[in-house]
C-alpha cells in the first residue's frame, strides 16, 4: 500500500520575523531545527519505512528532511530536489512585514493576498533584490513573479503526476518535505477539494502527515504523527 509522508518545514527565520518569504531562500532557526528533529522521531516511533524523499531546493526545506531522516536513522534515503516543490511565490510582497503591510494595504487586502484561491499578491519587479533569474538553481525555467495557490497548483501538479505519482503507485512510501503552499497544492490533488475547502486547510511545521493512499492514489487513511499540533483534516 502506497504512503505518503507530508511534512512542512521547520520554523524558519523570516517566520520568526513575520515576513514574506516565498523563494527566498532562508535558513531555518533553532526552533525550526528542533521541529525538524521531532517530526523525524515521529516517523521512527511510528516504524515508518521510507524509500524516497522529495524536497524543493530551499534550504529550509532541505534541511528539515535531513534532520527529520536523522532522527529517523534513515540519513541514507536518496534524496531529490526540485524547485515545483518551492513555495509560492509571494511576488511583489516578498521580504515585506506582514503586519506592516496589511497596515499599508488593509488587512481585508492583505488577506485575500494570502488566503485566496486565485488572487496572486503583485508582481514582482524585475531586476530588484529578489529577482530570481539568475540563479543556477532556475537555469531554463520560465519563472513566476507572483503566484497564487492555484498558480502553484499548476505548476506542482505536473511533477506530481510524473515523478512522484509513479512511486507510490510503485508501492513506495515517500516523504515530501516541503512549504505550507506547495503541500496544501498536494493536499487538494489527492482528495480533490474545491477552491473553497482548501482554503481552510492549514498544514502545520513540524509534524508529519502520514497518509495512506489505494491504488489509484487516494486517501484511505491520514493522521498527523503528533495530535497535539494536528489541524482539520478533509474526510477521506
Amino acid at each position: 500500500m502506497p504512503t505518503l509522508i507530508l511534512l512542512r518545514h521547520g520554523q524558519s527565520q523570516w517566520n520568526l520575523e513575520d515576513r514574506f518569504t516565498g523563494w527566498v531562500d532562508v535558513d531555518l532557526t533553532a526552533e525550526g531545527e528542533a521541529q525538524a528533529r521531532k517530526g523525524g522521531e515521529l516517523i521512527k516511533a511510528e516504524g515508518l519505512v521510507i524509500d524516497r524523499v522529495f524536497t524543493s531546493v530551499l534550504t529550509r526545506a532541505i534541511r528539515t528532511s535531513w534532520l527529520a531522516l536523522a532522527a529517523a536513522g534513515q540519513a541514507f534515503v536518496p534524496e531529490i530536489k526540485d524547485w515545483r516543490l518551492n513555495e509560492r511565490h509571494y511576488g511583489g510582497l516578498t521580504g515585506l512585514n506582514k503586519t506592516e503591510t496589511a497596515k499599508l494595504h488593509g488587512a481585508d487586502q492583505v488577506k485575500v493576498w494570502r488566503r485566496s484561491y486565485d488572487i496572486p499578491p503583485p508582481p514582482l519587479e524585475p531586476g530588484g533584490e529578489f529577482d530570481f533569474a539568475g540563479d543556477r538553481r532556475y537555469a531554463g525555467a520560465m519563472l513566476p513573479l507572483t503566484e497564487s495557490l492555484k498558480t502553484t497548483l499548476e505548476r506542482v501538479q505536473p511533477y506530481w503526476n510524473s515523478d512522484i505519482a509513479p512511486r507510490l503507485s510503485a508501492g513506495e512510501t515517500l516523504l515530501v518535505a516541503a512549504h505550507g503552499n506547495s503541500l496544501r497544492a498536494i493536499v487538494k490533488l489527492i482528495y480533490g477539494l474545491t477552491a473553497e475547502a482548501i482554503i481552510d486547510v492549514e498544514v502545520p511545521t513540524g509534524n508529519p502527515l502520514v497518509v495512506d493512499l489505494d491504488s489509484g492514489l487516494k486517501p484511505l487513511t491520514a493522521r498527523y504523527l503528533d495530535q497535539a499540533r494536528a489541524t482539520p483534516l478533509p474526510a477521506a
